[in-house]
């Protein structure tokens, strides 16, 4: 009895490419790695019929995600391939426990998995263990090259010189200025001290088309980003953090304007009353009511409303009036002595007691370098002024509230300047000029009443 079989259905395959970091975009490497896994399969007389690729995408952290890998993972539970083939095992993959889990794709089902460096039967014991000392191989070149590398950015944070990687906006990798970058940057921590939020600037980046480090959209939290780090004060810094040296860097930003914008970020109020956040009218959260004096809020109708009841007033009129008047206070001519910081000596005690402490920083600094002291003692030195400054830079922050919006009164033309100035740095300069109390409106009047708002002046011009 004879039988007749037909040919036999060629081996499916899938193809799968990755390459950690490509830095021209142009997936060259992808190309060759393709080539290569191309003419394995075709040897083989293999059908190909799935290609996964990752470019630019590390395997070393199990917590990032892979695309492709994911891909082609599901494409083999589905059943959509018999044989993979990628130009080197650890292309594939550098954890452990993905590699356990091919290898039991090979024992359960017989996944035939081939390298551009020869064909690895994980099916076969000698196989599997070459898999696994490969694999553990090529992570423990991982762990220690991650090691070199934080020796080495912690050695480049100690010689105060700038980390490497993604360059910093405003400055080139190597630390120098970048001049047109640094202006929006030091006009970004400038309009945040002075009142500005986070929102408010973020949107004006993305208007302005001032484009993010990495091509991605500006938004509060990149702003913030942005408003943290110590680099722009001149410090060198090592993971994120302080260590208490100056950077060989020229700074973008003066210790004080950095300290006032810390201190604005980390007061509890601007999420407990909405203190600092983003506000869409001039008055809101700002104008008090004139009978119970609790701040008012933004009605529907363009209003404002005292939240008790006690009035409910139009806005336009009421901004018209205040601003109005805001203007002629900014007209006087002896403006200058508005000034917050000329009320007393103590901020410019502060100041000059944060100067004192980063001055003594870069003593001990220079003492460790010049052998004078020993890397415990400069531990113990420097955490101990790093604690006194916090504590001095906190003080000159309380001091110097109302310093950004200060700034204004000292422009050529203060009138145009705030004219001129975002919503929230306005409500920051009547704040700090006059408290504004609105009473109930005269009933049967449908002109705006003058005498409905009262602007108490916190501190008197010369007539």
């Amino acid at each position: 009895m004879e039988t007749t079989t037909g040919p036999r259905s060629p081996i499916r395959c899938a193809i799968y490419l990755r390459i950690s970091l490509d830095a021209t975009g142009e997936q060259l490497a992808i190309q060759r790695q393709r080539e290569d896994c191309q003419r394995i399969a075709e040897q083989r007389g293999w059908q190909i019929v799935a290609e996964f690729v990752d470019n630019s995408v590390s395997a070393s952290d199990r917590r990032r995600a892979r695309p492709g890998y994911d891909r082609l993972v599901e494409a083999y539970q589905a059943g959509q391939f018999d044989a993979l083939v990628c130009w080197d095992l650890d292309r594939l993959t550098r954890q452990p426990r993905q590699l356990e889990d091919w290898i039991e794709a090979a024992e359960e089902r017989g996944l035939l998995l081939v390298t551009a460096n020869g064909e690895a039967d994980l099916s076969t014991d000698a196989g599997q263990l070459f898999a696994r000392i490969k694999a553990s191989v090529a992570r423990s070149e991982v762990q220690r090259k991650a090691a070199r590398q934080r020796r080495a950015a912690a050695q480049r944070a100690e010689m105060g010189k700038p980390p490497l990687g993604v360059r910093l906006t405003g400055y080139t990798v190597s630390g120098e200025l970048i001049g047109e970058e640094a202006k929006i940057v030091r006009k970004v921590f400038d309009r945040f001290a002075a009142g500005d939020s986070l929102r408010s600037l973020a949107a004006w980046l993305t208007e302005s088309g001032v484009p993010t480090r990495r091509g991605q959209a500006w938004n509060p939290s990149s702003v913030r980003t942005m408003l943290t780090n110590p680099r722009y004060a001149g410090r060198a810094v090592y993971q994120g953090r302080e260590i208490g040296k100056r950077g060989t860097w020229e700074a973008i930003v003066p210790d004080d304007t950095f300290a006032v914008v810390q201190a604005r970020l980390a007061d509890p109020r601007r999420r407990t009353n909405g203190y600092g956040t983003d506000r869409k009218h001039l008055g809101a959260g700002l104008y008090r009511c004139g009978v119970c004096e609790s701040p008012v809020v933004s009605w529907s109708g363009n209003r404002y409303r005292c939240p008790s009841g006690c009035i409910t007033r139009a806005q336009r009129g009421i901004d018209t009036f205040v601003t109005d008047h805001i203007r002629a206070r900014l007209g006087a001519p002896d403006l200058a002595d508005l000034l917050p910081l000329g009320e007393s000596g103590e901020a410019t005690e502060a100041q000059e007691e944060v100067a004192r402490l980063r001055a003594r920083l870069d003593r001990i600094g220079e003492d460790y370098d010049s052998g004078l002291i020993d890397g415990r003692r400069y531990q113990v030195a420097t955490a101990k002024v790093q604690a006194e400054l916090v504590g001095a830079e906190a003080a000159l922050a309380r001091l110097s509230v109302n310093t950004g919006a200060a700034s204004l009164l000292l422009a050529a033309d203060p009138v145009a300047a705030f004219e001129a100035s975002p919503l929230m740095i306005r409500r920051n300069v009547i704040d700090m000029l006059a408290m504004v109390f609105l009473l109930p409106a005269p009933r049967g009047r449908r002109t705006f009443d003058e005498d409905s708002v009262v602007m108490l002046w916190r501190k008197s011009l010369a007539a």
